[in-house]
């Protein structure tokens, strides 16, 4: 199998191909931009932890033209804080059903599927997985998630998966030292 080298490990030239096309990353959030780990407070108030170089790895791509969004089961004023504080304008939260957001964002964007790479842990993110163009798992997936990725990121989620894949697709446009100088 031919492969490409990267700053992660070798991807295979058909992965590296589809790199080159992606126009919007989407990602879940719970296990993917966080650890999936929820802490509940006596009062009720809700914290998650985002990793800071996830988010240098978004501002980076938004910054090379490529579009972000997230698409997430569960409705947190979290995470429309943190993303909005990132520049992503496309936030979609409580989606039981996370194809009819994919499908408005493909025509709200005007894209096509292989335009798109999606990044997910769990079974729930499987449909939007499987018809984008490229599906990524974290490295700590589900296994029937891992199972069906077309590329698994070498770290885990919550702690710079995201920020990986925003490199590789940074490198596969000639763009990754660009990134290097930029301040977030």
């Amino acid at each position: 199998m031919m492969t490409v080298q990267t700053l992660y490990g070798a991807v295979t030239r058909e992965v590296w191909r589809q790199l080159k096309d992606i126009r919007l990353l989407i990602c879940d959030v719970d296990g993917v931009l966080s650890d999936g780990m929820i802490y509940l407070g006596n009062e009720g108030e809700e914290y998650k932890s985002f990793c800071t170089r996830d988010g240098f790895g978004i501002k980076a791509i938004l910054n090379a033209g490529i579009e972000v969004a997230v698409i997430t089961g569960r409705s947190s004023r979290i995470v429309n804080d943190r993303m909005t504080a990132l520049g992503v304008h496309h936030i979609y939260q409580g989606q039981s059903d996370k194809m009819q957001s994919y499908g408005e964002l493909l025509a709200q964007l005007d894209l096509v599927p292989a335009q798109v790479a999606y990044i997910g842990d769990d079974v729930v993110d499987l449909p939007v997985m499987q018809d984008c163009g490229l599906g990524v798992a974290v490295a700590d997936a589900h296994p029937l998630v891992l199972q069906r990725a077309g590329y698994t990121t070498r770290t885990i989620g919550g702690r710079g998966a995201v920020r990986e894949f925003c490199d590789l697709l940074l490198d596969a446009r000639g763009l990754l030292e660009r990134a290097e100088g930029m301040s977030v």
